[in-house]
């Protein structure tokens, strides 16, 4: 249950929110647009900002308090840009201060951070690093943990976990970077099974980087090198037809279970052969996002009800949204779950909780809410 009153350890005035975004990933401008949107839309009132972002290259800078700067349009990629000063988290569990650094001139204070907002997508600050370095110092975080952030950023071990639980997947096969160049061919050969057409990815990346469709095997070892230039481990997925159909997930307060949102589904025009990176960000009109999805009442409560156990089976926390598949002969079979999913105002996870009841700035609150009321340590 949300209550106004200081929960234990944690702060009576107004607490302090470090909003940290881009990163070294190819979802760097994603990312940025997320922070733009929670900047905006952040109480004001109620938290103290700072933000930080973090450039291509992992310089931590103190960046503008100016969410339109961090913008994605068709015309203009949002970036972090390196600075001469650095900002540095505390780095031991009786620092909680951040301190700026600058060549020449004395440390700056910037004052103590009561918990970290972390939007970043994608490898090296979605897939358990950032999580692990501010466990190192007890900050509290919203989001989940080392080892659900790990297992869901990488989708052949997430596919791992979900099998293991009785969940249903779909069938896929995994290329590692040691596969592929001591055997190609072999590599290719463990694809064989799959029926196509065959969506080939990045095993740790997002924002559908990477990804292309292959209709035939002629174009399997050139989807391939595409994912590769992303992430050396590929995922080959047997293409599943069927309604793509999304659940937002939420921790519960306390000892209460996860919650889940109403579904939504998304529906992709013809001129996308899948739901890509410029459809996603670039081309709205290319999309109908739906809310509540136009699904049997059955049907609903099952993906429903998937979303909550894949969320529970990695033992996430904080917020999740899982993406599932609704075929014709009726069957629903996990895609994947995001663990920082898409958090713009427009992404599908604030419009599904928005459907439900929660809206945007309501859903900051309640995730910054959460992460305050998470002890430290070993949970």
């Amino acid at each position: 249950m949300t209550t106004d009153q200081p929960q234990p350890d944690q702060p009576s005035r107004r607490p302090r929110v470090a909003i940290v975004f881009g990163g070294r990933s190819s979802e760097h401008a994603v990312s940025c647009a997320t922070a733009a949107g929670v900047l905006r839309a952040i109480d004001r009132s109620k938290y103290d900002i700072v933000p930080i972002g973090i450039s291509r290259d992992g310089q931590w800078v103190l960046a503008a308090d100016d969410p339109s700067r961090f913008e994605l349009t068709a015309g203009r990629t949002p970036e972090v840009e390196p600075s001469a000063a650095h900002v540095v988290l505390p780095l031991s569990t009786r620092e909680t201060s951040l301190t700026v650094l600058e060549s020449g001139q004395p440390p700056q204070e910037l004052g103590q951070v009561d918990v970290v907002f972390p939007l970043l997508h994608g490898p090296f600050g979605e897939d358990g690093t950032l999580q692990g370095f501010l466990e190192l110092s007890d900050v509290r975080y919203v989001g989940s943990g080392v080892l659900a952030s790990a297992a869901g950023m990488d989708k052949h071990y997430m596919k791992l976990v979900f099998a293991g639980h009785g969940l249903p997947v779909g069938p896929y096969a995994v290329i590692t970077d040691r596969a592929w160049r001591t055997d190609r061919a072999a590599a290719m050969d463990a694809c064989a099974g799959l029926t196509y057409p065959l969506f080939v990815k990045p095993a740790r990346a997002g924002s559908s980087m990477g990804i292309t469709r292959v209709d035939d095997p002629a174009g399997l070892e050139a989807a391939i090198e595409v994912a590769r230039e992303h992430d050396p481990k590929v995922l080959v997925e047997e293409g599943i037809v069927g309604r793509e159909i999304e659940c937002a997930v939420l921790e519960g307060h306390g000892t209460s279970g996860p919650r889940t949102s109403e579904v939504g589904e998304i529906a992709i025009h013809d001129n996308h052969a899948f739901y890509d990176f410029e459809a996603k960000y670039l081309a709205e009109a290319d999309v109908d996002l739906s809310c509540p999805a136009d699904v049997p009442e059955e049907v609903a409560k099952e993906v429903r009800r998937l979303a909550a156990e894949a969320f529970e089976s990695l033992g996430c926390e904080g917020l999740a949204r899982v993406d599932c598949f609704y075929t014709a002969d009726g069957r629903v079979v996990i895609n994947e779950i995001n663990t920082m999913p898409g958090f713009t105002p427009h992404s599908m996870y604030p419009r599904m909780w928005a459907a439900s009841g929660l809206e945007y700035p309501d859903l900051i609150d309640e995730l910054i809410s959460l992460a305050l009321e998470r002890r430290t340590g070993l949970r």
